[in-house]
């Protein structure tokens, strides 16, 4: 494994357990426990995702699990998708305003963030809608979180408008309230893809897409860039298109 992966496994090992010590570590990953040690005191990665208690256990701040603990301490709003659909918008509102002041997101263009949080909600209620009725209640077990802020340090920096968390996918949302593509906005919601896949782990596929709640009936594949990489865009009417092309509930 290259030095990069060797972050990760032990990055990964560490948030899907309760408190690791570097021996436990080692042995799980079939890694010597100098190789560990150095990891667990030089990379990084570790700095800023784990942190070690008094017994010299090793723990993750977001547990690589359902539930996600940990992840509520970064978003303005974290739960179930069932819980969500349960909460007026008045409600729901008031978490999340509350839940943005608490990780220090800036709510000083206040008219047109919650105008834009009603735009996001709206659009949500609508996935789900379809997803109800495509795929049944086990869509409402999905956890959702937004607003997400992960920033500590200059290393992990994730900005993200809404993650939608299924079994084994992450589906990052960035909402735009327009209705035609920008290049930059693009790679903007392509650009947090590789500090996701740290925070969530190799069990997860993260998969960025950018949403236009001003288009209609829209859904096609753009290119991120100059890369040979694509990534989906939709309209708000068209979301549960792009949950269908990585989960293929319509074709079953």
């Amino acid at each position: 494994m290259t030095a990069r992966d060797l972050d990760r496994a032990v990055c990964a090992a560490i948030c899907r357990s309760d408190g690791l010590r570097a021996r436990e570590i080692a042995a799980q990953l079939d890694l010597d426990r100098q190789t560990v040690n150095h990891i667990l005191y030089s990379s990084p990665l570790m700095k800023e995702l784990c942190w070690q208690d008094r017994d010299y256990r090793w723990h993750g701040l977001v547990r690589q699990a359902r539930p996600h603990l940990g992840l509520e301490e970064f978003a303005g709003w974290y739960g179930s998708a069932r819980d969500f659909l349960a909460l007026g918008e008045s409600e729901w509102l008031a978490q999340l305003t509350e839940g943005c002041g608490n990780i220090g997101r800036s709510l000083s263009d206040t008219r047109g963030l919650l105008h834009s949080f009603r735009d996001c909600r709206a659009t949500v209620l609508g996935l789900f809608g379809d997803l109800r009725g495509m795929l049944g209640e086990a869509c409402l077990d999905w956890e959702l979180a937004f607003e997400l802020r992960l920033k500590r340090s200059r290393h992990v920096r994730i900005y993200a408008d809404v993650l939608v968390i299924t079994v084994d996918k992450v589906f990052s949302l960035e909402f735009k309230m327009k209705d035609r593509v920008e290049p930059e906005e693009v790679q903007q919601a392509a650009k947090y893809s590789p500090y996701l896949e740290i925070v969530f782990g190799p069990a997860y596929e993260i998969i960025p897409v950018l949403v236009l709640t001003g288009a209609r009936e829209r859904f096609e594949f753009v290119p991120i860039g100059e890369r040979d990489m694509v990534l989906p865009v939709c309209s708000g009417d068209m979301l549960f298109n792009v949950f269908d092309e990585y989960l293929g509930f319509l074709q079953k």
